[in-house]
């Protein structure tokens, strides 16, 4: 049980009592100040967290074995099975012992934190649709509230709120509770807290309480990611007291903490909001934030002109600045236009280089798009839910608030750049780059009526295997054949562990996938509800293994990093086109579920991919699905819709219609 929840990179939702009052904001630091007063300090837990294991090599070599079969014909698996036992008994052995001395002597982190933040940072590629996803927030339960300025208002002091009471060491430190009635009480944490961070991990296992990795949550805040020839720098300056706002393309920085670090009056910052809504300014003729869309090193070219330019103290106050706000000046219409909205806009009102925007449209559609070389979902999941809590159950101002009478042409600062001919057309050419981009990429999304968690957990199957296997059937049924598949899934239970993957397609996809899609007339309903449990059993293997550390990519990663670091010749595994082939995400997924989430989504990772973010709640199933022009999102939605259709009338005790 405790692997179900090492599974994902998604941590437990909050609770939320709706229609609460606006909460009396006093003045000057007091406990108004913070979301919570958390007993137990908020990295009490991170010295003791265990460390992230290297898989034995053997093991390695037979999970990835597994996870080629059902993608390759029998000659190319003979090929590639030789070169595994080659790599095993030669070079890659070698490698591994190696990659386990290194580890042994950088006990303070994980074997996957360095190179995985250098596979980040040295991607040359445009953050926009290859890196930063997004995630939506469902609408103010109390419908005023969902008034812009009133939604940006409430969403901009929780974060701040959040902010104040992570450095503050008052935010509970984020934990899986397998046993809740006894890890996370009152009388646990008064005990636990005087145990000394060395050992409190051990104290919370003993009680089946699981603390997670919290080493990236300093990034939250005060940072960006600046671009580099070769490589980019994440910086971060705490010290720093603005927020950023772009509007319009136009870019506003005002305090939001003021000199002694307490929260400017909410009212204040109602006031500034509405002076930068009120501006009348058109979109720039040159909207800088277009460069930060573009490909990394022409990106770092240009960043130097700006810097050369005399903007480097103008600059200095967009990468310092607590976050970004991106207030949109159109209402969203519907599902699609919001993921396209919230993935990528239309270039002027973002700055992708922030840890993260907080976006909030002109009907108060609000989300977060946000970076990704600096943290995975578990740190930005839980601002998420934090912010949405704090600023639906106890909202800062309400809609009959009145703004601060204060001067905001004082107070706000609108940033301009000064921009040389060089770096006109540079601009110039980066739009024309994403609006030609944009256009290649459709959203589809779909939500399956007819049931979810609570039919799936009574046939003791698991929802994860299900949505899964709908994905390999709906591939399947669209190009006949099973592709590479790629699940984000979450280490943070170890110190500074990322992610790793879980490979869904399988022998028993495969098969399954087959019978359903291909002949299910031969079969009876008895047999295909026992492929189905096959699958969900399967699947279950694959995800408990992945989150404790027990998968093959990042190892087999690792190990050519190493080699390449050693200036090894690339050894022959890596240069099977099977190693390619897997590699080459054609389904790459990602799920979340939380109270707080109406919808998330990324591009696809490969030009002829699709980016599938999905949810099984308790009664439904959501499904958000991207593709370029080679493929077509929507009708693999509707074969998606299909397999479901087949596995639940199939659970049911029905036949397979065809």
């Amino acid at each position: 049980m405790m692997l179900r929840l090492l599974l994902r990179a998604w941590p437990r939702g909050p609770a939320y009592v709706l229609g609460a009052p606006s909460r009396p904001f006093s003045a000057g630091s007091g406990p108004d100040e913070y979301l919570q007063h958390s007993i137990v300090p908020t990295m009490h837990y991170q010295d003791s967290l265990p460390r992230l294991p290297i898989p034995k090599l053997e093991d390695t070599m037979r999970r990835y074995l597994s996870a080629q079969k059902p993608l390759l014909d029998d000659s190319q698996f003979r090929k590639t099975e030789e070169f595994c036992k080659s790599f095993e008994n030669s070079i890659g052995k070698e490698l591994h012992e190696h990659l386990l001395a290194q580890d042994k002597q950088n006990k303070h982190t994980s074997y996957i934190s360095g190179p995985w933040f250098d596979m980040y940072l040295t991607a040359r590629d445009s953050v926009v649709l290859n890196f930063n996803p997004f995630m939506a927030f469902n609408p103010d339960p109390k419908s005023e509230y969902n008034d812009q300025l009133t939604r940006a208002t409430n969403m901009t002091v929780s974060a701040i709120r959040f902010l104040k009471t992570l450095r503050a060491g008052l935010l509970e430190p984020e934990v899986f509770h397998l046993n809740p009635a006894k890890s996370d009480t009152d009388a646990f944490k008064r005990l636990i807290r005087f145990v000394p961070s060395s050992l409190s991990w051990y104290g919370a296992y003993l009680v089946n309480a699981y603390p997670l990795d919290m080493s990236q949550y300093f990034r939250l805040f005060n940072s960006t990611r600046l671009p580099k020839p070769n490589r980019d720098e994440l910086f971060t300056d705490a010290k720093a007291r603005h927020l950023l706002v772009l509007r319009k393309g136009n870019f506003y920085v005002f305090d939001v903490l003021d000199r002694d670090g307490n929260i400017v009056s909410p009212s204040e910052i109602q006031a500034h909001l509405k002076y930068i809504l009120s501006d009348s300014s058109p979109v720039p003729d040159f909207p800088l934030a277009y460069l930060t869309s573009e490909n990394r090193d022409v990106w770092a070219e240009f960043r130097q002109k700006l810097v050369q330019g005399g903007n480097e103290e103008t600059l200095r106050k967009v990468d310092s600045a607590v976050f970004c706000l991106c207030l949109d000046d159109f209402p969203v219409k519907d599902i699609v236009h919001l993921s396209h909205t919230m993935l990528h806009g239309d270039g002027t009102n973002r700055w992708f280089d922030k840890s993260f925007n907080l976006i909030v449209a002109k009907d108060g559609t609000a989300a977060v798009n946000f970076e990704h070389a600096w943290g995975d979902g578990v740190a930005v999941l839980r601002f998420f839910n934090e912010v949405f809590k704090d600023s639906t159950q106890t909202p800062a101002i309400t809609p009959q608030s009145q703004p601060a009478a204060t001067d905001s042409s004082v107070s706000v600062q609108k940033l301009s750049f000064n921009l040389s001919d060089a770096l006109k057309a540079g601009i110039t050419t980066a739009k024309e780059k994403f609006d030609a981009t944009m256009k290649t990429l459709t959203i589809d999304s779909i939500q399956f009526q007819r049931g979810g968690k609570e039919f799936l957990k009574k046939q003791k199957l698991s929802p994860d295997a299900v949505a899964q296997l709908a994905f390999q059937m709906a591939f399947l049924r669209q190009y006949g054949q099973t592709v590479a598949t790629y699940e984000s899934c979450s280490t943070a239970a170890f110190k500074h562990g990322r992610t790793e993957t879980i490979r869904p397609a399988s022998i028993f996809t495969k098969r399954c996938s087959e019978a359903f899609v291909k002949e299910p007339s031969k079969h009876s309903v008895g047999e295909l509800q026992h492929m189905i449990a096959e699958c969900s059993k399967y699947h279950g293997q694959l995800t408990k293994e992945a989150a404790m550390g027990q998968g093959f990519d990042r190892h087999l990663f690792a190990l050519r990093y190493l080699a390449v670091a050693r200036g090894v010749p690339l050894p022959e595994l890596y240069q099977d086109p099977a190693y390619g082939r897997i590699n080459h995400n054609i389904l790459s997924t990602s799920t979340l579920n939380s109270p707080a989430v109406s919808l998330g989504g990324f591009a696809p990772v490969v030009p002829d991919g699709f980016g599938i973010a999905y949810a099984v709640h308790d009664n439904w199933i959501g499904c958000n699905v991207s593709s370029y022009s080679g493929r077509n999102a929507r009708e693999f939605l509707h074969c998606v819709l299909k397999g479901l259709e087949d596995m639940f009338d199939t659970l049911e005790g029905k036949a397979v219609k065809t």
